[in-house]
């Protein structure tokens, strides 16, 4: 059994997105991250280094939001989940970009894209 570790609401500024006023002037973009990871190692020797450390993560996944810009979240998203994944330890990884002022002609609440990656070789 997997444990989960999440960090919600991270928040960013980048300059994603397909039209020329997104990338000329920014937006937010909130990032959700759920990780699977067996916690058990740190929970016996109560020592950040037999953990994932979320501090650090987050640290990356902003510069990951911040920098290079893209076209779509789907590339976004991928490129978050590829981060949290450098860590073997993370055996799975859950990543929700929102992007709550997408250029949408009506009102609504939020955009976001959820995806779920895995490890290399984890599936059956």
């Amino acid at each position: 059994m997997t444990d989960e570790l999440a960090v919600l609401g991270i928040e960013c500024f980048g300059h994603h997105g397909v039209f020329d006023s997104e990338r000329r002037d920014g937006q937010t973009f909130v990032v959700d991250l759920v990780l699977g990871v067996d916690t058990s190692p740190a929970a016996a020797s109560d020592d950040l280094r037999d953990t994932v450390d979320y501090g650090s993560l987050v640290t990356s996944v902003k510069a990951a939001v911040e920098n290079d810009p893209v076209d779509l979240i789907e590339t976004l998203a991928q490129r978050i989940a590829s981060v949290c994944l450098t860590d073997g330890r993370v055996e799975w990884a859950r990543v929700s970009v929102h992007k709550p002022d997408a250029p949408i002609d009506a009102t609504f609440a939020d955009v976001t894209l959820t995806i779920t990656r895995e490890q290399e070789g984890t599936r059956d």
